[in-house]
């Protein structure tokens, strides 16, 4: 019984915590034991912290565009926003980084965004000493909310642009954060919805065809939209237009999108003239 719409998962959670029910589902879905299931998702949080604690900053990207940032944006020692923000981004360039490289990830929901969820988790679970066991439970949330994206809408960056990659991790990041926080199912799901809206009709363009630039540092820009989006939310200063007629506006926007904005790297900074430089270095023998 996956679910279908926001609506739904928050109708499930009316009589057990909102991750109790995607965990539920899962092992209805899946066909598994409680201990599986969980066990199943202890492992994804080690390799997220696994992408993070193994970050060599001297290593680069096959073709040479990638890699260093993360170490460049820590010595730099800027922290206009606070040292707090800045191990976020810091973070969320270490696991995008770590995807360019060739290394090992979790795609949450796709390699392409897998520095979001892990660029929020982290830094989150350090500042209020939470436990893994929080920490599994906000994953818990997040494939909730990822799994209703996916069936409403799309993940992918093909079908819907960066939107349906940046756009969902952060909107599943921001619906983990408010768990995190004490917020209720139903900021959750305004979480979910303010992060979807703040980044809706990003495109997909990435230069010679890799998920290097500027898939890299969309990952810290969706990292620090879950951080406000759940702000807001907690707040109760989030938008009012539901999270499924969000989810669905999402989709109606990826369908109306042209194909050169849909991970083919025929449009947006892939078409400018550098871009399309680096494209002809990169076929060059």
């Amino acid at each position: 019984m996956a679910f279908h719409s926001v609506e739904h998962l928050l109708r499930a959670a009316l009589d057990r915590p909102l991750w109790e029910a995607v965990l539920l589902d899962d092992l209805r879905d899946r066909g598994v034991e409680r201990e599986a299931s969980w066990t199943r998702m202890a492992g994804l949080w080690e390799a997220m912290r696994a992408s993070v604690a193994g970050y060599d900053p001297d290593k680069r990207s096959a073709c040479g565009l990638t890699g260093g940032a993360a170490a460049k944006v820590e010595a730099a020692g800027v922290e206009l926003s606070g040292a707090f923000v800045t191990q976020v981004m810091a973070t969320a360039l270490k696991v995008a980084e770590c995807n360019s490289c060739m290394g090992r990830i979790v795609a949450a929901p796709t390699a392409g965004a897998s520095g979001v969820l892990p660029a929020v988790l982290l830094p989150v679970q350090a500042k209020y000493a939470l436990s893994d066991e929080e920490i599994l439970r906000a994953l818990y949330v997040s494939a909730g909310f990822g799994q209703v994206i996916a069936t409403r809408a799309s993940i992918a960056g093909a079908e819907g642009g960066c939107q349906a990659e940046v756009g969902s991790a952060s909107a599943m990041a921001a619906a983990a954060l408010v768990h995190l926080l004490g917020g209720s199912p139903e900021q959750m799901a305004a979480a979910c919805a303010t992060a979807l809206q703040n980044l809706m009709g990003l495109v997909c363009d990435p230069v010679a065809g890799l998920v290097e630039l500027p898939c890299v540092g969309r990952n810290v820009i969706g990292a620090m939209n879950a951080l406000s989006a759940a702000e807001l939310a907690l707040a109760g200063a989030a938008s009012p237009i539901p999270c499924d007629e969000v989810i669905d506006a999402m989709r109606a926007v990826g369908d109306q999108m042209p194909t050169a904005l849909k991970e083919t790297g025929g449009g947006g900074i892939a078409a400018t003239p550098t871009g399309r430089r680096i494209a002809e270095q990169m076929r060059s023998p």
